[in-house]
């Protein structure tokens, strides 16, 4: 008999779950791709009825059952942020007290009811899980593990050291003093949304200057030499819930935060380069103390703050370790796959063996559609389609590419996590100097400053760009080789801002940050097989080894998970043609899309 091990995580943000079978990652998918509403945080129903129909099993062949966080230890922290504040936060408190004496701190009956699963359902704690979802799917027999978020129960950060099957953690950092928090007090105050937008002040820190840097370090945080910090609570709202910044904050940087949605101006752009800067020293500072404690060579991420990659780049490049390794689903879903390997290794004591790449099979662990099903689908939306062998299929998507056209690209499992990674991709020309700016404003419908991801094969990444190791997941920023980029002018030199946006950096143009760096994804082909021989042969054709890649979706809206969610969001863009499995669709060949009212307010713009 298999032993079946079902993780859950749920009810903050991103919740999810995911499917072992006999230690093997099975299955693991986010509620957000089933449900259409981004960063679902409900029960996973629909992420564990794909999980259990991909096994071909039922919930009484499940083994275990396990929650990625401790709730009581959750409410302690609640309950006593509260009494250390009271009366402040009232009526926060009250609003949430009846919720967890009622359904949150009875969470296992409710999981059993939910599934109809009669075994006790077991806890992990949030930073284990994350823990567990770095080392264990991770191609080192030993390293040290460093997880870095906003808050689980009480911890913030906390570092350890895996070997084998077994995982110790060190030493924690606790509640309120959290790299994660900070850098979402300032995701909040520069008017984006926090647990979800965190990346766009990523994005957005290269077109400012890191004037705050200062005034972070001396008001607002001690950073100690082994990356703790310890927050000053005078400037921060969270304790209370009401906001994540005050007043004393606001008269510290200038004025009210951004009003979400309105102009950015150059303020947010310092703001965000200054977060961005200290978060990298922290970052490095915690990965040389954590090297000196354990004197490891190898290094495992998780965590929230784990998917800022530029930081994650520059540990490659500048920090102690050899090698380093990041879990895909960094965030709060991966705490799902993470808390049933930890019942896996640490519960059970199974022996655990080591997979040269890693164990995390591509992060391609969703759900896959036959052509059978997908031309169904397709045959019901009435659209019109031309199916093709595999050749024909790979020089059609090549030669439209080369065209400089928009494709949607349909292929396997669905990715976990938040980065497409060639199963759920729009994807395009990275030599066009219009590809971004197209992209962003007609097809993803969002902000012009955003940057594209390039997906580059791996056998040719060190020609394109200065990384030594691969990037599979999309989170390691690296520098495009200088003899590709193309020096500023003195007159752009003087542009300020998102002046600076519309300047060509380099050759491939479409996936060049200002600051020359790109987010890499190599791609093999044992990893990605259709994916690899696309870009392939739009490398034969041009001597371009890469294709621009951003995620199948429009701003507020989940990656699409199946045909008719693709199809869809393909007929609501401008979009040129549609890959999905050996069929292409060109949009010129469509009937006219018909969908009644403003499709963008069905979803939550952040």
């Amino acid at each position: 008999m298999s032993e079946w091990i079902l993780g859950i995580s749920a009810y903050y943000h991103d919740s999810a779950a995911a499917l072992l079978k006999d230690g093997e990652i099975f299955a693991a998918a986010q509620e957000e791709r089933f449900t259409r509403k981004k960063h679902d945080s409900d029960f996973p129903r629909n992420a564990i009825e794909y999980c259990l129909r991909e096994a071909g099993i039922s919930v009484d062949q499940l083994t275990h059952v396990v929650f990625y966080e401790k709730p009581f230890v959750k409410f302690e922290r609640i309950l006593e942020t509260y009494l250390c504040l009271s009366p402040r936060g009232l009526t926060q408190y009250l609003q949430a007290l009846p919720l967890w004496l009622t359904k949150r701190l009875w969470m296992g009956d409710d999981i059993g009811e939910e599934l109809g699963y009669q075994g006790d359902v077991l806890f992990a704690e949030h930073h284990e899980s994350h823990a567990a979802s770095a080392f264990f799917p991770s191609p080192f027999e030993e390293a040290a593990v460093l997880t870095v978020d906003g808050v689980g129960e009480w911890s913030t950060t906390t570092y350890g050291v895996g070997k084998g099957n077994d995982l110790n953690i060190l030493a924690e950092l606790r509640f309120p003093h959290s790299l994660g928090l900070l850098y979402s007090a300032f995701t909040y105050y520069t008017g984006f949304k926090v647990n979800s937008a965190e990346y766009k002040v990523m994005g957005l820190a290269p077109y400012g200057e890191p004037k705050y840097v200062d005034r972070i370090l001396n008001d607002l945080i001690d950073l100690k030499e082994d990356g703790s910090v310890s927050m000053n609570m005078d400037y921060f709202g969270y304790l209370t819930g009401l906001r994540m910044t005050n007043s004393k904050f606001d008269s510290l940087f200038g004025g009210p935060p951004r009003k979400p949605e309105s102009r950015l101006s150059q303020r947010e752009m310092d703001l965000a380069r200054s977060v961005q800067v200290v978060t990298e020293m922290a970052m490095l500072k915690l990965a040389k103390h954590v090297q000196e404690v354990t004197g490891q060579e190898n290094l495992c991420l998780a965590g929230g703050v784990a998917l800022n990659c530029v930081a994650n780049g520059r540990i490659l490049r500048e920090g102690p370790f050899k090698r380093v390794w990041i879990q895909p689903a960094a965030g709060d879903a991966g705490g799902a796959l993470g808390a049933a390997l930890a019942v896996h290794y640490r519960y059970k004591g199974h022996p655990r063996t080591v997979r040269k790449e890693d164990a995390m099979k591509g992060s391609l662990l969703g759900p896959s559609y036959t052509d059978e099903e997908i031309e169904a689908e397709l045959k019901r939306l009435g659209a019109v389609y031309h199916k093709l062998d595999r050749q024909q299929f790979l020089e059609g998507v090549s030669d439209r590419l080369v065209q400089e056209k928009v494709v949607g690209w349909f292929s396997g499992r669905m990715e976990f996590g938040p980065r497409a990674l060639g199963g759920r991709s729009i994807i395009g020309d990275p030599r066009s100097r219009n590809m971004q700016s197209v992209m962003n404003l007609k097809i993803k419908y969002r902000e012009s400053f955003r940057p594209f991801a390039p997906s580059v094969l791996e056998e040719e990444c060190s020609k394109v760009f200065e990384i030594a190791s691969d990037s599979p997941y999309m989170l390691l920023v690296a520098p495009v080789q200088k003899n590709r980029r193309i020096a500023m002018t003195e007159e752009q030199e003087k542009l300020f801002g998102i002046d600076k946006l519309n300047v060509p950096r380099s050759d491939i143009p479409a996936i060049t940050h200002i600051d020359y760096s790109a987010r890499i994804q190599t791609v093999n082909q044992q990893r990605n097989g259709l994916y690899h021989d696309m870009i392939r042969a739009f490398y034969e054709k041009t001597g371009c080894p890469l294709v621009v890649n951003t995620s199948f979706n429009v701003r507020g809206e989940p990656i699409v998970e199946s045909p008719t969610d693709a199809y869809r969001c393909f007929m609501r863009t401008e979009m040129d043609c549609l890959a999905i499995g050996s069929f292409i669709l060109d949009k010129n060949d469509q009937p006219e899309w018909k969908e009644e009212g403003d499709w963008r307010k069905e979803f939550e713009l952040d």
